[in-house]
C-alpha cells in the first residue's frame, strides 16, 4: 500500500493535449475512481499511471519515491483490465501463480499466495478449471486474483465491469468494495459508469476533456458540485437546471420561477456568499429530482418548501417512486414521487420543492455560485 501522487500531469498526442495539468493526491489506502464521459482522458491518465504512457510534463510518485520515467515494472502497481486478459490455455490457478513464477517466488510461497487469494475470492473451487468453463463474473474475479497475489503498492482498475450484464455488475461492485474494506489497499479505478463511482469511491475525481473538474468524496460531488457539468454527470436521473431570476422579498432572498401565466417565488435558505451580486439578474437553478416530490403535509410548515402545481406530461414508474416530468420556465424537470401519489399525463399535480439543497450557477461561466 502507498499513497499516489500526480502532480501537474499533462500528456499530447502530436498537437492534441489529452490531459491538461491533473493534480491528484491520492492518500494511502483510499479507493479513488476516475470518471467522466468517453474520451475525457481517464484511461490516459491510469496508462501515465502504470507506466503504459509517457508524461509529457509533469510528475508521479508512488509512496514518495517518483516514478514519472521508471518502466511499468519497476513501479509496483498491478492492473486489472477491461477484457479479463486470461491466459486461455492455463488453468485459474497457473493464470493466478503466472507473475508470481516470473519473479522467481518460491513454489511453496505461490502455492500458499495463490490459496489466500482464492479464498479471499471466493473462487478456490474453480482452481483447475480453464477460462473458458467461466462465466464473466468468474473471469474478472480470476484477473482480480492475479492482481491481488502481486501485493503491489497501488492497484490499477481499468472499467473492470463493463463487460458484465447489470445483475453480475451490482454483485461485484459488492465484491469490490468489500475487498477493499478487508485490505485497505491503494486503488486507482476507472469507470464511465456514475452509480459505479458514487458506491464504490472514497473519493471522485470527475474529469472532463482532460481536465479535472472536481476531487472530493461522492457525497460532496452529489450535493455541493463544482459547476452545471459535475451536476449534470453525478446523479441519475441528473439534477434538474432551472433557469430563474434572483429577487429579494422582505429581506430574503428568493428564486423566481414560472409556470406558464403563474409565477412562484421559491425560497432561498442561507443563500451563498455571492449571490448578492446576481439581484435581478437570471441565475440557473439546480434542483436533484428527489427534492421535488409530492406534496407531503407534515412538511407543508418547513421554511424550506413550497408547492408550485404543474401539469404532468410523462410518467415512468421504477418500482420504490415514480419519475414525474413536468415543465417549467419551458425546461423539463423531473420529480421522484411516491406511485401512489402520482398523477396521470394530463392532470395537475401540486408538487414540494424542498429548496433546502438548491445550489445555483453562472448563467454563463456554468460554474458554481459560493
Amino acid at each position: 500500500m502507498a499513497s499516489l501522487t500526480i502532480d501537474n500531469v499533462v500528456k499530447t498526442f502530436g498537437k492534441t493535449q489529452v490531459l491538461k495539468g491533473i493534480n491528484l493526491d491520492i492518500k494511502d489506502g483510499e479507493l479513488v475512481i476516475l470518471v467522466g464521459p468517453s474520451g475525457c482522458g481517464k484511461s490516459t491518465l491510469l496508462n501515465c499511471i502504470a507506466g503504459l504512457e509517457e508524461v509529457t510534463t509533469g510528475r508521479i510518485a508512488i509512496a514518495d519515491t517518483e516514478v514519472t520515467h521508471a518502466a511499468p515494472k519497476d513501479r509496483d502497481i498491478a492492473m486489472v483490465f477491461q477484457s479479463y486478459a486470461l491466459y486461455p490455455n492455463m488453468t485459474v490457478r497457473k493464470n493466478i501463480a503466472f507473475g508470481l513464477e516470473i519473479r522467481k517466488i518460491p513454489k511453496a510461497d505461490i502455492e500458499t499466495e495463490v490459496n489466500r487469494v482464492a479464498e479471499l475470492l471466493q473462487i478456490t473451487h474453480l482452481l483447475d478449471r480453464k477460462p473458458s468453463q467461466l462465466s464473466g463474473g468468474q473471469r474478472q474475479r480470476v484477473a482480480m486474483g492475479r492482481a491481488l497475489s502481486r501485493q503491489p503498492k497501488v492497484y490499477l482498475f481499468d472499467e473492470p465491469l463493463s463487460n458484465l450484464d447489470a445483475k453480475l455488475r451490482v454483485e461485484m461492485r459488492t465484491e469490490i468494495k468489500k475487498l477493499h474494506q478487508r485490505l485497505a489497499t491503494t486503488i486507482v479505478y476507472v469507470t464511465h459508469d456514475q452509480i459505479e463511482a458514487m458506491t464504490l469511491a472514497d473519493r471522485i475525481a470527475v474529469m472532463k476533456d482532460g481536465v479535472l473538474q472536481q476531487f472530493a468524496s461522492p457525497q460532496e460531488v452529489y450535493d455541493d458540485p463544482a459547476n452545471i457539468f459535475v451536476a449534470g454527470f453525478m446523479g441519475s436521473p441528473s439534477m434538474n437546471f432551472i433557469q430563474c431570476r434572483i429577487e429579494q422579498e422582505q429581506q430574503q432572498f428568493i428564486a423566481k420561477i414560472s409556470n406558464g401565466d403563474n409565477h412562484f417565488s421559491l425560497p432561498i435558505q442561507n443563500p451563498p456568499t455571492t449571490l448578492a451580486s446576481a439581484l435581478g439578474q437570471d441565475v440557473i437553478m439546480g434542483v436533484r429530482p428527489e427534492q421535488i416530490t409530492h406534496s407531503i403535509p407534515h412538511m407543508m410548515d418547513n421554511e424550506h418548501t413550497v408547492i408550485v402545481p404543474c401539469k404532468v406530461e410523462v410518467t415512468e414508474p421504477t418500482g420504490a417512486d415514480t419519475l414525474v416530468l413536468v415543465y417549467l420556465n419551458g425546461q423539463e424537470v423531473n420529480c421522484r414521487v411516491h406511485p401512489a401519489e402520482a398523477k396521470a399525463p394530463g392532470q395537475m399535480m401540486d408538487l414540494m420543492f424542498n429548496m433546502e439543497k438548491a445550489v445555483f450557477f453562472h448563467l454563463k461561466t456554468e460554474e458554481r455560485i459560493l
